[in-house]
């Protein structure tokens, strides 16, 4: 595959000109760290309903960033105006609020050492920028796959939505490293909704083509078949409309990995972030049951579960060449042979916990959605390994006499600790004596993390295996979104508990 040059509009900003006076302007101010960001964000937003536009977005999000270490304390500001005057505006900016801040400062902060990376490039695997495709070409596409739809029979409404991101960014540090990094991704997603007009009631079946760090030839073929799951959509919403409600109970359940991605991202992304299970993010987006004393010991899941942080997966959202404090991306084990063996960490926390991690070195997890908001700690694209020379969904499938295989995400629920959650899906079909057996409808299957990875029994090979993901992840205050993939193999789990949410829904 051919891999796009670096945007020539980008490159022609005065990059260098620009690091080079905030940079040099901190250290005259006895910063003893310092960065320098400055970045493109381009999205586009369309929607169409019924087969016509419903609305069109677009949005630049373009600045400077510089943040510092100051007497053992972080400052950080932001700007707008690509001068050197701003440059050393803004670096004086974030030593005075280090300054301001170093009094209430109980914990000096330390960097994990980081190899040196003289001003390397590197660009994200697309072929077709996505902003590059005219408008009304995308409209046109969006609608020829509404009309598939809507021309079948049972399907009253059709909604059709693509986002699209271009994002360059340059990044220069006080240690010597410098980089220009270019990433695009996309979502797209189709819906078909059916109401039957004598009671009222309705339902909806969706597209489970993920979001991906690819270009505009993803929603030509590349990498999904729109053609073979347009086909069958409609007839799989027919069938759910006529199925059963569910009879709630304990079922043995194979999951399909377009419904198990947002499992993990929940309750083995979230939990695995350090700073969250060391209370950092309490006050807004919670803690983690997975504390970092039980690093080494905690049993996460069943011995075949195998769970990686990776920053290096092609076409996974989270991917880089490099990270927002100048790390390399990598890869590295989480959960091993069922047992908790590793965090998500940025430099400062890969620092401050070096003893205990057994690593002084980031694994690359620092993020910042655009040049006004500060670097945190993200996630990495976390996901399930396969078994090599391992079973295919069908072979998982025959191993179940009375059970539920579960197709594509939907709703979801977790505490503030991501350990109770219970989650939907788009199909679920009865599995009855190892073959699929009619859909079934209203089911929600619930646990609590380690009971239900726990019951992991076996997981497929890697012809089973999908990325999946999300491009709207939510941490930190002020809020800020990320784009993040998870992949895995579909998996057989034994004797999960199965809610009847239409029941729940009345308690």
């Amino acid at each position: 595959m051919l891999v796009p040059d670096v945007d020539e509009t980008f490159l022609a900003l005065p990059r260098h000109e620009l690091a080079g006076a905030a940079l040099q302007r901190a250290k005259d101010l006895g910063a003893t760290f310092a960065e320098f960001r400055l970045e493109r964000i381009r999205s586009e937003s369309i929607a169409l309903r019924d087969g016509a536009l419903e609305n069109a977005r677009d949005n630049e999000d373009l600045g400077l960033a510089v943040r510092v270490v100051h007497d053992g304390t972080w400052g950080f500001a932001a700007g707008v105006a690509l001068t050197t005057d701003e440059a050393v505006r803004v670096a004086e900016q974030a030593v005075h609020l280090a300054q301001v801040s170093r009094p209430i400062n109980s914990e000096p902060i330390e960097l994990a050492d980081e190899p040196v990376y003289d001003d390397v490039s590197w660009v994200s695997a697309y072929e077709i920028d996505p902003l590059s495709v005219p408008r009304a070409e995308k409209v046109a596409l969006l609608a020829d796959y509404s009309r598939r739809l809507l021309a079948a029979d049972g399907v009253t409404h059709v909604t059709a939505h693509v986002a699209s991101v271009h994002e360059c960014k340059f990044y220069a540090n006080s240690e010597g490293t410098s980089y220009t990094q270019q990433r695009v991704r996309v979502g797209p997603s189709v819906q078909a909704v059916s109401v039957d007009a004598q009671t009222g009631r309705f339902d909806t079946m969706r597209t489970c083509a993920p979001p991906a760090g690819r270009g505009w030839e993803y929603l030509t073929g590349t990498g999904w078949d729109w053609d073979g799951e347009l086909a069958q959509l409609p007839g799989w919403l027919a069938e759910k409309m006529a199925a059963p409600s569910v009879e709630p109970g304990r079922y043995d359940v194979v999951i399909d990995p377009t419904n198990l991605w947002l499992t993990i991202h929940e309750s083995i992304g979230h939990a695995t972030e350090l700073d969250r299970a060391l209370g950092y993010e309490a006050n807004y987006a919670g803690t983690s049951f997975a504390t970092i004393d039980q690093l080494g010991t905690l049993k996460y899941g069943s011995p075949v579960m195998h769970v990686t942080g990776d920053r290096t997966a092609q076409y996974g959202l989270s991917t880089v060449g490099y990270d927002d404090e100048g790390v390399a991306g990598q890869q590295w084990d989480l959960v091993k042979d069922g047992i908790l063996v590793g965090y998500q960490v940025d430099r400062r926390m890969a620092k401050l916990n070096e003893a205990v991690l057994g690593t002084s070195r980031s694994n690359g997890c620092a993020y910042a959605d655009s040049s006004g908001h500060i670097p945190i700690q993200r996630m990495a694209n976390v996901s399930l390994q396969p078994a090599p020379n391992g079973p295919s969904t069908e072979e998982l499938l025959s191993r179940v006499r009375n059970g539920i295989y579960i197709v594509g995400d939907k709703s979801w629920s977790i505490d503030m600790q991501r350990y109770n959650f219970q989650f939907t899906g788009q199909r679920f079909f009865k599995i009855t004596d190892g073959t699929l057996d009619g859909q079934v409808r209203d089911v929600a299957y619930q646990a609590t993390t380690t009971e239900f990875w726990g019951s992991m029994e076996a997981v497929g090979g890697p012809q089973t295996y999908l990325l999946g993901g999300a491009l709207n992840c939510g941490k930190a205050q002020p809020s800020q979104s990320g784009a993040v993939s998870h992949g895995c193999p579909s998996a057989l789990f034994r004797d999960v508990n199965i809610l009847n949410t239409t029941q729940e829904a009345g308690r």
